[in-house]
């Protein structure tokens, strides 16, 4: 019984923390509010795609979205600074696209 007490308590514990993990490119974002604004959010940059980069950020409370890891997409003409690589702590700018769906607009190093 007190196996069954410790594991389910540890499954709520780290609950979040899956879900901040999850994949999200396959989320239905038409029942989504339109983005319509710019905003902020310090990150820690995990990776470096073609065209996007893997980020982990706490909540950004101006649009709704919980802390997780995702890939971001770099909007048309943003380059990382060349001192930046995995592991640092990042600020992003998102900026919604046509489509109301949030991209990288600008990145610059914390470090």
């Amino acid at each position: 019984m007190r196996k069954i007490l410790i594991a389910t308590l540890l499954s709520f514990g780290f609950a979040p923390v899956a879900l901040a993990q999850m994949d999200h490119s396959a989320m239905d974002h038409s029942a989504m509010p339109m983005a319509t604004q710019m905003v902020h959010v310090e990150a820690t940059l995990n990776a470096i795609g073609e065209g996007t980069i893997n980020v982990s950020h706490g909540p950004i409370k101006e649009i709704g979205w919980p802390a997780m890891t995702m890939d971001m997409p770099l909007m048309q003409g943003v380059s990382l600074p060349e001192n930046v690589k995995p592991g640092d702590q990042i600020l992003l700018m998102l900026s919604p696209d046509a489509d109301g769906m949030y991209g990288v607009s600008g990145v610059a190093a914390l470090n």
